[in-house]
């Protein structure tokens, strides 16, 4: 007996049909696709129970005519290619004809359409890939497609949908970027019979992303213009204030196809270095029109990655006019060392200096010794053997981290400060030990709130302020999604949120420790690591959603006075890791008197 069998067709066109249906919405975007494709000025999209149960998506297209009904259906059936040369001229955003077949061969599926020409509109019903009945009926022109029971056929599929939260909130992501993709396009999305947006047709592309995705995300952005000889770069780019926590706000679109390039995404995130800050993302909406034989768009089923013919020159001229739009909207300092400097002295420089005080030449000299902070737990390490010679203890003993933090400690409460440095690191004379110790304000706050603001949450005592003028910040559909699926997690760690209208949430109190933060910009980089963690273990969320709120500590140029100099290393000495921030940058360096003195010839 063969060990090798052919499938049967029904088998063949489940399997052909997971690989294009992998959730609701994937009918979604296939459905909303064949839309656009159909000449429609306006699409109403409509879901029930995260799609599970029901989808309708309604158009003005082109409609279809009644003899093609019976074949829409089957698989590569398509009105978009003649022959295989027809690959090389793709702009429809449908082609493989696999889209309606995979759709009818797991859910059950309702056709009402009708053409300009037609008098009667049909309706059909589609199951397993075959129209079973269909009838005229009155009704306008253009499409609509109803979708029911999703993997009814396929319940090891079905088991693997996720919650009806869930389930809308990748729907609301399809439906933004199909709707910022097409600006000349009307969306109506609705959800569990509430309206969540609505674009008009009328719109330019600003406009439209003013409507999706709010004021502060269009007032921060750069537009890009460029003409190419085989293709253009179109659409906006973030300015160096306006940045996000992980890559959703990133939109590329070519020939208006959303697609994924991390490739393009890294380039761009490459302009941004050193003007935005560390594991901060840039926001982007850009448009590549290509010459269509000039790309792949059949990699995929899915259809969102492409290949370029002529990426090098795409890299090329997108590097350009990244660069020269952020050089127009900002100047950046270039910083240098001085010239006589020895090439193998500035070589040497530890890291550490390279991080604090590269920032003036003219300050500290390159070839100046700074300990790291290993180096430097060495050095308390000494102290520690030189105060052990008068103790019963042998000196080979191995000293644990805790001896050599309480020495820090005792530093850090005997230590007197004599001074700021640019509004960001304090000076501080150690008389006992002949050194002079800098201390970054920002980081060596960070840690004490970090510490003090774990501890609250882990022993429930985070204490809220109510504001006295609450913040309504607009979000997208499916970050509203996510506050609310994690209204519990931020209750405990002090925000009072509220649903507030249809596509934004109230804050109506802040957890007391930060103070008076900036509240808008505190919550949208929490809930972007909501976002990104969202798979993650609750503790690895809980985690990075503490550090982050820990950067609302006193910030570089922030003015404090002797009085809070003394609280700051009073409360720093008491944190359980003094060394670092909770992002492990360090809280404080040293210079020792024999280093200044061999700088200043003083000793040889």
């Amino acid at each position: 007996m063969n060990r090798i069998k052919e499938l049967d067709e029904v088998t063949i066109q489940k399997i052909a049909a997971g690989e294009i249906i992998e959730r609701p919405s994937s009918i979604i975007k296939e459905l909303v696709e064949n839309s656009l494709d159909a000449n429609s000025s306006n699409i109403v999209i409509e879901i029930n129970n995260g799609g599970k149960s029901y989808i309708r998506v309604t158009d003005d297209g082109d409609g279809i005519l009644e003899e093609d009904l019976d074949i829409a259906f089957k698989r590569h059936s398509t009105s978009k290619l003649s022959n295989v040369d027809d690959l090389y001229r793709v702009m429809s955003f449908g082609f493989r004809g696999e889209a309606l077949a995979s759709i009818s061969t797991v859910s059950k599926v309702q056709v009402l359409t009708k053409t300009d020409d037609d008098l009667l509109g049909i309706q059909a019903f589609v199951e397993e890939g075959e129209v079973i009945k269909k009838r005229p009926v009155g009704c306008p022109k253009g499409t609509t497609m109803i979708v029911k029971d999703i993997f009814y056929n396929i319940p090891v599929r079905k088991k693997f949908l996720k919650s009806h939260i869930i389930e809308a909130n990748h729907i609301s992501d399809i439906v933004y970027k199909l709707a910022l993709g097409n600006s000349d396009i009307s969306f109506k999305y609705i959800k569990d019979n509430k309206v969540i947006l609505k674009t008009s047709k009328d719109n330019d592309l600003i406009s439209n992303i003013y409507t999706l995705l709010g004021k502060d995300f269009s007032d921060n952005l750069l537009r890009i213009d460029y003409e190419g000889s085989n293709f253009s770069i179109s659409g906006y780019i973030s300015n160096n204030t306006f940045y996000r926590g992980n890559r959703s706000h990133q939109y590329l679109y070519v020939n208006n196809r959303y697609i994924k390039n991390d490739h393009i995404s890294r380039l761009i995130e490459n302009k941004y270095k050193s003007i935005i800050p560390i594991n901060k993302f840039p926001v982007f909406i850009l448009f590549i029109n290509v010459d269509p034989s000039l790309i792949d768009v059949n990699i995929h089923p899915t259809k969102q990655q492409i290949k370029f013919i002529n990426q090098q020159l795409i890299d090329k001229e997108l590097d350009y006019v990244i660069d020269r739009t952020l050089k127009n909207a900002l100047s950046i300092p270039e910083v240098l060392f001085s010239k006589e400097k020895k090439k193998e002295q500035i070589e040497e420089l530890p890291l550490l200096f390279e991080k604090s005080f590269v920032e003036n030449e003219n300050i500290v000299r390159p070839d100046t010794t700074f300990y790291d902070i290993n180096e430097h737990k060495s050095s308390i390490n000494k102290v520690i053997e030189e105060k052990l010679k008068y103790d019963d203890k042998p000196t080979d003993e191995e000293f644990s981290n805790e001896k050599a933090d309480d020495i820090l400690r005792d530093i850090l409460q005997r230590i007197r400060p004599i001074g700021i440095l640019f509004s960001t690191y304090i000076l501080a004379e150690d008389s006992e030990l002949n050194k002079l110790l800098i201390i970054d304000q920002h980081a060596a706050h960070e840690r004490i709130m970090y510490e003090k603001y774990k501890e609250e949450y882990e022993n429930e005592k985070v204490i809220t302020q109510n504001l006295l003028t609450p913040e309504v910040i607009e979000l997208t559909n499916t970050e509203v999604a996510i506050v609310m699926d994690n209204i519990e997690l931020l209750r405990k760690l002090g925000f009072i949120v509220e649903e507030f209208g249809t596509n934004s949430v109230i804050i109506r109190g802040v957890p007391i420790l930060f103070g008076k933060p900036e509240v808008k910009k505190l919550f949208l980089e929490l809930i972007d690591t909501i976002k990104l963690d969202i798979k993650s273990s609750y503790e690895v969320k809980l985690d990075k959603i503490i550090k982050i709120a820990c950067t609302k500590a006193i910030k570089s140029g922030d003015k404090i006075v002797d009085i809070e100099i003394k609280s700051l290393f009073e409360q720093l000495s008491k944190t359980k890791n003094p060394y670092t921030c909770p992002h492990g940058r360090p809280t404080i360096i040293e210079v020792s008197k024999e280093e200044l003195e061999k700088e200043f010839k003083r000793i040889m």
